[in-house]
């Protein structure tokens, strides 16, 4: 049985798939399984994935889903997931030629109970690390909230999850929203399991005009619900005060967006002091926003 599903996400990216598709074929570790999860794309996407999957050259499944967004894909892609690990790589993005072959070593090192995932650097294709700086100890096991948040180890690694910690957690959706940042469910995971973070490079990214990282803020105003319940998910978790202030704009912010009364807000919120403090920022924020 293989031990890898690599997960690909995909909508209008038809031309730049090519690449991640000749860094999958590179490997000098071809025994995995790659998904192509295409979110409702309408360019050539479908006819291109079949044309790969007539050639024969990878194990390769491809499914087509109405657009949704990306975490809609991922949870539609998870739930056919069989291997026991999973590789979100999106389809922008490419893999080093030894990325498999180095995550089997790593899983083959420690596979404990508390462990949910492997997180490893990311690379720009310009060169340079995607994160501010690495973490104190390659191979350290911590959770990815004390790491990522704790630390300040700000930026994109690359993570790749237990399949079964994904399909226990999956994200959360919300109609008429199709965009959910992915650290929603990074941290719900962290209070309960731990990662293994390496300073080591697997993965190169090339942001596209157009692409979720650089629409952030659109995005965001696009799902406010989304964006809000990001909010609420680092305002419960164990993060440092100025992490907790800026979880509470997400909060006050998109969910006036989202059309809640501040009242309301406050009422349901579990943080009032906090609450109280950031509003006015919080509001100044909205009006430059919208």
């Amino acid at each position: 049985m293989k031990q890898i599903t690599v997960i690909t996400p995909t909508h209008n990216r038809a031309h730049e798939l090519n690449r991640l598709y000749e860094s999958l074929l590179a490997q000098d570790d071809s025994d995995f399984d790659w998904l192509i999860v295409d979110d409702g794309s309408t360019d050539e996407t479908q006819r291109v994935v079949q044309e790969w999957i007539r050639d024969d050259r990878l194990s390769l499944t491809y499914v087509l889903k109405p657009n949704g967004g990306k975490h809609t894909a991922l949870n539609i892609g998870v739930s056919e997931i069989k291997t026991p690990w999973t590789f979100i790589v999106d389809s922008d993005d490419y893999l080093t030629e030894n990325a498999i072959s180095l995550i089997k070593q790593k899983i083959q090192k420690d596979d404990s109970a508390e462990i949910c995932g492997l997180a490893f650097l990311r690379q720009s294709k310009g060169g340079g690390y995607l994160t501010n700086k690495l973490v104190p100890e390659s191979g350290m096991v911590d959770d990815f909230c004390h790491c990522r948040y704790g630390l300040d180890i700000q930026g994109d690694m690359a993570e790749v999850w237990k399949t079964k910690c994904l399909k226990e957690f999956p994200f959360p959706e919300f109609e008429n929203e199709k965009f959910c940042s992915e650290d929603v469910v990074w941290i719900a995971m962290a209070q309960k399991y731990k990662m293994r973070f390496y300073n080591e490079v697997i993965y190169i990214s090339d942001y596209l005009e157009g692409g979720l990282t650089r629409s952030r803020r659109k995005q965001n105003l696009k799902s406010p619900r989304g964006t809000m319940h990001r909010g609420v998910v680092q305002l419960r978790a164990n993060l440092p005060l100025k992490y907790k202030c800026r979880a509470m704009m997400y909060y006050q912010v998109y969910g006036k967006a989202a059309g809640y009364k501040a009242i309301q807000l406050f009422k349901e919120s579990e943080h009032k002091p906090l609450f109280v403090a950031m509003y006015p920022l919080s509001m100044l924020a909205y009006v430059k926003l919208t």
